[in-house]
């Protein structure tokens, strides 16, 4: 497709995984079951992706607990009381935190993508979580024999590996979820902490070649999380210049929930790398109602009146799913909007003239 398009990574859990998930946390069903369980789901998935005419298709992270917690699910040393994520409905996530080191990945993105590979037609995409997320774990009044300089040196090996990883198995592209940097700027206003958080991703990034950051890209959105989200009400004027900072291929734009997605494109066009390749998002996991592929394609033009075409993409607002128990949007639901974001971006590429 002359316009790449890409899904950002989750999809709703099949509700026979749920099951399974469900079995499994009450003692009913053991490990070996539920990895089967798993295994279906992804080949599900896949398939069900590529039928919606998907050139690039997930795992839909069906194997995953959420999209940023996949690294420590079942780790020792943490304790239950960590960040509280607070979302505009009034729900909240609250990340664990860590009470001794050294800190260690206990399960790679490489894993879920190699399971993927075998059942895929189509490149495989893989998203993992970016280690400014994770460094919310290191608790503020620190931890005795382990300092904060140690822990986020540990944390940006472990996340080096975690990209190498999947670039090294074969990941079309990887993909940095960094829903942390809007959110960081509600929390502090500043923008010391998004500085921080920029820095740090940055020294994971500059150890990758040119050529292996080419695949390398980097999401941004306000949360998506049981029909809400945690910080939408930040101006996207405030992130995109230090987004655009990150030495990363692609960057990857919730657009369409955005109230005046006009404004957002002219702050990127302003400040877009000389090399970067952006995705906008041109369908929200949010709304229920499933955007027309004519929708979508104004969307694209829209985008195309402020970015370099050979520059554009396309993509989902965010993921439909980013934690396993979040069943607000149906499967149905989350393929119908996939196929869409395709079709629309073909008729936009067709438009265009490219």
């Amino acid at each position: 497709m002359p316009i790449p398009t890409e899904p950002i990574g989750s999809v709703p859990r099949s509700p026979e995984l749920l099951a399974a998930l469900s079995a499994h946390d009450e003692g009913r069903l053991d490990a070996a079951a539920l990895a089967d369980a798993v295994s279906r789901a992804v080949a599900e998935t896949i398939e069900a992706m590529e039928a919606a005419g998907s050139p690039v298709v997930t795992d839909g992270e069906q194997g995953k607990p959420s999209f940023a917690t996949y690294p420590i699910a079942g780790l020792d040393h943490l304790n239950p009381d960590g960040v509280a994520i607070p979302f505009a409905d009034g729900h909240q996530r609250t990340l664990p935190s860590l009470n001794a080191g050294p800190f260690r990945y206990r399960r790679n993105a490489d894993s879920y993508l190699k399971a993927a590979l075998p059942h895929a037609k189509v490149p495989v995409k893989q998203a993992v979580i970016a280690p400014s997320a994770l460094s919310l774990l290191y608790p503020a009044g620190g931890i005795d024999g382990y300092p904060r300089e140690q822990f986020l040196a540990d944390l940006a090996d472990q996340a080096e590996a975690d990209i190498r990883g999947c670039l090294d198995a074969g990941a079309h592209s990887v993909q940095l979820d960094f829903t942390e940097g809007r959110l960081s700027l509600k929390l502090d206003p500043s923008g010391g902490v998004l500085d921080d958080f920029i820095a740090l991703n940055n020294q994971v990034l500059d150890r990758f070649s040119d050529a292996e950051r080419a695949r390398i890209g980097v999401h941004t959105c306000p949360g998506g999380d049981q029909d809400s989200t945690h910080s939408l009400d930040v101006d996207y004027a405030q992130l995109l210049p230090q987004l655009f900072r990150l030495n990363a291929g692609a960057f990857y734009l919730q657009l369409a929930s955005e109230s005046d997605p006009d404004r957002v494109l002219g702050v990127a066009a302003d400040h877009l790398p000389a090399t970067a390749r952006v995705f906008v998002g041109v369908t929200d996991p949010i709304d229920p109602a499933v955007e027309t592929p004519e929708q979508v394609r104004d969307r694209v033009l829209a985008a195309a009146r402020h970015l370099p075409v050979d520059r554009l993409g396309t993509c989902d607002d965010c993921g439909f799913s980013p934690f396993a128990d979040d069943v607000s949007t149906s499967r149905d639901t989350a393929f119908a909007k996939i196929r869409a974001r395709v079709e629309g971006t073909a008729l936009a590429a067709e438009q265009l003239g490219v």
